[in-house]
């Protein structure tokens, strides 16, 4: 045995050849240096595999950035910072910095074996192939289509007579439409064909517009329709000033994502598919100290009242019609409110608005929220709701406080909340006794702020959103967003990671601002279609500096 372990010991290692397929360059990375979007990447280019042998690489640089404005990137062409992402053991000389990518860039790539040879990076500035149809309505009668991008059919729900008609619609950046719809009446009685044709003039895809109604799943959304819409830098492409007043709000309605900053300044919109900034909402006489939106794409906008003073919701359905006053109420509590508001339900039928009451910074933590009801679209009177017996209570908003927001329109299926020292999602039922809580150790640890929730009914289920905003960018903690399927409480268990009513979970959320912390504030939306096709999440992260949204549907395939 002795002299076997000896023989063994001594044999030589095999040998394992160098696999050098791969040319080493996986991706690369243009971003600009300077201007508006200094830092930020104008295009991160995944190489594909047979790409891998060539020996000159050319950047897909956007013809716009971003790529809704009309920003033309043809001066940021002559400095971009590249980057690379590379196999291991391949080395790239001389070292990649900033480059003119109007011209040829030669590199000497070296491989793990010790074999090198010549490539070129270089640049072109590249149009949009994007040629989708983004939104789709019909001006009169009003009719809201519903566009399903998988079999590239626009389904228009209407008893009507379309047999001419004009159309609102939104394509992809700097793509056309034929014919179009805007200017030529078409009759909707029978189905039409529009060719939406890219921006580069070669990619395009032709919808059938149909009067039809398309089938729904019986309940909830469909998961395979879940997608990212957008996550971008709120900062440099949104243009939102970092600051430590910022105390945002979410509301979406038409074709926007509102966004209030409850500093005193008006909301402004993005468009709700691209997050491209669009202009601010008409504001007329209402106060904006925080918004939301229901289930049937009314706007609210509510001022700030301390305790004695008159509190008021405004209401609208465009960005840029005049609100109109919903309910007015002298704030009978002791404590501030008008920072936090949510809404289910649709306030011309049956909704429930919770306003948080919020906690004075030095003086006393809130255990109160005011809760309206509406029923049958006639707005009930206000009511405190006090739940010190819970034991648990908040300070002042945006960072301390908290969303309560209603399980459903019904005030006995109870409420939620979560804040930052409880580090816990709550659920109260009916006679406000805590039912249920998540808990999770990635929001334990304090770095975190998870008080950002909102809930919403959609093809008959009910969803609850939390977003988790980050305290310490500059430490790693990002943002996190989960959102689940409340209809049946008894799956509302486990942690926030594991819980059988979870059906989204995004721990990870792409942020931007990473250097320094200001105010750990934020909103989260769930935002159904008053169609009842689509619902929409979005999220906003003021101390990481990222926007985003969701979409989703619940069309039967």
């Amino acid at each position: 045995m002795g002299l076997a372990l000896l023989l063994a010991s001594c044999q030589d290692p095999e040998y394992v050849s160098i696999d050098t397929s791969r040319q080493g360059i996986t991706s690369l990375t243009a971003t600009f240096t300077d201007g508006q979007y200094a830092e930020s990447d104008a295009v991160v280019w995944n190489i594909s595999a047979e790409d891998y042998a060539k020996d000159r690489f050319v950047i897909p640089v956007p013809w716009f950035f971003p790529e809704t404005s009309d920003n033309p990137t043809e001066d940021n062409m002559k400095a971009m910072k590249v980057r690379a992402e590379m196999n291991n053991n391949f080395v790239l000389t001389p070292a990649l910095g900033t480059l003119n990518l109007n011209e040829e860039n030669w590199f000497t790539l070296t491989g793990p074996d010790g074999s090198s040879r010549q490539i070129c990076i270089t640049g072109e500035r590249t149009k949009s192939a994007a040629c989708d149809m983004i939104s789709f309505s019909l001006v009169s009668p009003a009719v809201t289509g519903i566009i399903n991008n998988t079999n590239n059919t626009i389904s228009l729900i209407s008893a009507d007579d379309l047999s001419a008609c004009l159309a609102n619609f939104q394509v992809s950046a700097h793509a056309t439409i034929s014919p179009d719809p805007s200017t030529t009446e078409l009759n909707y009685n029978e189905p039409v064909e529009l060719t939406v044709t890219a921006h580069n003039g070669i990619d395009s895809r032709t919808y059938t517009v149909t009067k039809s109604v398309p089938g729904k799943i019986p309940q909830g959304f469909n998961s395979e329709s879940l997608e990212l819409l957008f996550n971008v830098d709120a900062t440099n492409i949104v243009g939102i000033p970092w600051l430590a007043t910022n105390a945002p709000s979410l509301g979406a309605i038409g074709n926007s994502l509102v966004v209030c900053m409850g500093d005193g300044t008006t909301p402004f919109y993005l468009n709700r598919i691209t997050g491209a900034r669009e202009g601010e909402i008409n504001l007329g006489s209402a106060t904006a100290a925080s918004i939301t939106s229901d289930e049937g794409e009314h706007l609210l906008i509510c001022n700030h009242a301390e305790g004695g003073q008159t509190f008021e919701i405004y209401t609208t359905s465009s960005v840029t019609e005049t609100p109109t006053l919903l309910t007015s109420f002298s704030n009978s509590s002791s404590l501030p409110m008008g920072y936090e508001m949510k809404v289910i339900g649709n306030i011309e039928t049956n909704a429930t608005i919770i306003v948080t009451n919020e906690g004075v910074s030095g003086v006393t933590n809130s255990t109160a929220f005011t809760r309206i009801q509406i029923v049958d679209g006639v707005v009930q009177a206000p009511e405190v709701v006090d739940i010190s017996s819970t034991g648990l209570s908040w300070g002042p908003s945006p960072v301390n406080g908290t969303n309560v927001v209603a399980a459903s329109t019904n005030p006995a299926d109870g409420c939620f909340l979560s804040y930052y020292s409880a580090n816990q999602l709550n659920y109260l039922d009916g006679s406000n006794a805590i039912a249920a809580m998540l808990e999770d150790q990635s929001v334990v640890n304090g770095n975190v702020n998870p008080n950002n929730l909102d809930t919403k009914q959609f093809n008959n289920s009910r969803y609850l959103a939390l977003l988790v905003v980050s305290h310490f960018p500059m430490w790693g903690a990002g943002p996190q967003l989960y959102v689940f399927d409340i209809t049946d409480m008894s799956q509302f268990s486990g942690t926030l990671t594991t819980s059988p009513s979870l059906v989204l979970a995004n721990s990870a959320v792409e942020w931007y601002q990473t250097a320094t912390s200001s105010t750990a504030s934020g909103d989260v939306l769930i935002a159904p279609t008053a169609d009842g096709y689509s619902m929409y999440i979005y999220y906003y992260d003021n101390n990481c500096g990222t926007i985003g949204g969701y979409v989703a549907d619940c069309i039967a395939e």
